[in-house]
């Protein structure tokens, strides 16, 4: 498993309600300036599915991440299995400092541990700066 961390200066309702609600997340889904999601759906329900559609912005190419929900319990817990198999855990934590979200996932075999972990924390930090400034 691969970890990556993040403290969001917010309410825990308004960090669950952006984590989950498809228009938040094509706001902040993204792991640099020249990618972003044009659409995303998310039933938020234990074997409810989800699809974000992730693209390059100058429309070089696009994929789907896609997966189910196994385990959700409201402002604490999220976990799901991607389409491929991977498990991904993600808790919120209420801390003096802000919501405290530590998202940990099984790393696939084409991309360095490192390179995966550094594109997940990049997203991670785009939810943190679109949920803080808005």
């Amino acid at each position: 498993m691969i970890t990556v961390k993040t403290i969001v200066k917010a309410p825990l309702s308004k960090v669950w309600a952006y984590w989950t609600q498809p228009e938040h997340i094509v706001n902040w889904n993204q792991a640099s300036d020249d990618w972003h999601t044009p659409k995303a759906s998310n039933d938020l329900t234990v074997e409810g599915k989800f699809n974000y559609t992730m693209a390059a912005k100058d429309g070089s190419m696009s994929f789907d991440f896609e997966g189910t929900y196994t385990t959700l319990q409201t402002h604490e817990r999220i976990e799901y299995e991607i389409i491929d198999g991977r498990k991904v855990n993600i808790t919120f934590e209420t801390t003096p400092e802000g919501v405290l979200i530590t998202e940990s996932f099984d790393p696939e075999t084409l991309n360095p541990n490192e390179m995966q972990r550094q594109g997940w924390q990049n997203i991670l930090d785009s939810f943190k700066k679109y949920t803080e400034q808005n």
